[in-house]
């Protein structure tokens, strides 16, 4: 009982075509995923956690605009993408300053 080899072929191109299938599937939900994870809220615990700063220290930033914050049913929440932005612009002054510093003071 042997397979002939033109159904052989025609199973194996129905199996590769479902595998595409599922490659596209399973990216498409990794970069679902992705997205998801650049919204996430943080609460403020988690930040206090996070950032490793007093709660005086984010009620500064939140006051002076430095982080964005969205305020759910009287709780606060944070954007994990504008506490990475955040943090980003805070380290490319910090750099910027002390280039700035050498600079005058040569």
């Amino acid at each position: 009982m042997g397979i002939d080899r033109l159904e052989f072929i025609s199973w194996m191109q129905r199996m590769m075509e479902r595998f595409d299938v599922l490659e596209k599937l399973a990216h498409s939900k990794t970069n679902d995923v992705v997205h998801k994870e650049a919204d996430e809220l943080l609460d403020n615990q988690d930040l206090l956690l996070m950032l490793k700063v007093s709660a005086r220290s984010l009620q500064r930033y939140r006051s002076k605009g430095i982080l964005p914050y969205y305020c759910i049913s009287g709780k606060i929440y944070y954007k994990r993408s504008d506490v990475a932005h955040m943090i980003q612009e805070g380290f490319v002054r910090c750099v910027d300053d002390r280039k700035f510093k050498k600079l005058t003071t040569k």
